[in-house]
């Protein structure tokens, strides 16, 4: 590995230019590869995150939709609206974008979408196959997972034999990652806000990956100066994207790290869109 700055980039470019391909096949095939993403409300996150599906989406040739439901709809009208998506063949990939609001809490919402075309890897018979000790990187694995898997293979990163510690444990990040990294022959610990004494464990890690939520939380005293550190977080700190990695502080004293934004972000968007694909030509096949 010769590069410190991971950005995403490089191997976002690499893969849409796969994607592209892929999709003008399906498409010369008779297939328009076509995404719809429900959104329940107007959060305004949300609508900034389905911004950047939509265009790297529309980038590769796929078509984009957004479903825009009322902030005071029904569990029986939202689920109404998940079955017509579900059961219309021209629509490939569905997304619900969460959070979503009080009322629609209680559903199962990661299961509500056909597996088929569960692009966010979501569903339990998806991840079963992460349980099951899979390394296909082909199936609908959970997105920002597969986006750091294949920022780590881009950039030579060896994962096998490798200490990995993966701080949060949320069913979107934390749990599948450390799933992932575990059946690629990591040797993985997850920590969480119950961790006593944190930065012992980080200290003596090869690989840190940070998906905390708390901005600028972790500083040069957590990391070896071998560590490769990826930093998933998401913060807004005085009107900035800021990720939970003090950047400036760590960046001098590690091997490698993962910018915000430009690092863990747009893979987990291009993972999105290699999913929707994927379930598109499994679709056609199935």
């Amino acid at each position: 590995m010769t590069e410190k700055l991971l950005t995403a980039k490089p191997v976002v470019e690499k893969i849409k230019a796969d994607l592209a391909k892929r999709c003008e096949a399906l498409k010369k095939a008779g297939i328009h590869p076509s995404m719809s993403v429900i959104l329940v409300g107007d959060n305004p996150a949300s609508l900034t995150y389905i911004k950047n599906k939509k265009k790297a989406c529309e980038e590769i040739g796929a078509k984009f939709a957004l479903h825009q439901l009322p902030a005071s709809i029904s569990q029986n009208d939202f689920l109404t609206e998940v079955g017509r998506l579900n059961n219309d063949p021209s629509v490939h990939g569905i997304i619900i974008q969460l959070p979503v609001p009080d009322q629609l809490k209680k559903l199962n919402v990661p299961n509500l979408i056909t597996p088929t075309k569960d692009i966010d890897g979501f569903h339990g018979i998806n991840t079963q196959s992460l349980y099951a000790g899979s390394i296909d990187m082909k199936l609908l694995l959970p997105c920002t997972p597969k986006g750091i898997v294949s920022l780590l293979k881009y950039y030579g990163i060896e994962i096998e034999g490798k200490h990995v510690v993966v701080i949060g444990r949320s069913l979107i990040v934390g749990k599948p990652l450390s799933m992932l990294l575990s059946n690629f022959n990591a040797t993985v610990t997850v920590a969480h806000s119950h961790t006593k004494n944190l930065s012992s464990l980080t200290k003596v890690a090869d690989i840190v990956i940070s998906a905390v939520g708390k901005a600028k939380f972790l500083d040069k005293s957590y990391f070896n100066s071998h560590a490769v550190v990826i930093d998933v977080g998401m913060n807004i700190l005085e009107g900035k994207l800021a990720g939970d990695v003090n950047f400036e502080d760590v960046f001098p004293h590690v091997s490698a790290i993962t910018p915000v934004p430009g690092g863990v972000g747009p893979m987990t968007v291009v993972s999105l869109i290699e999913n929707l694909i994927t379930a598109c030509e499994q679709q056609i096949q199935g």
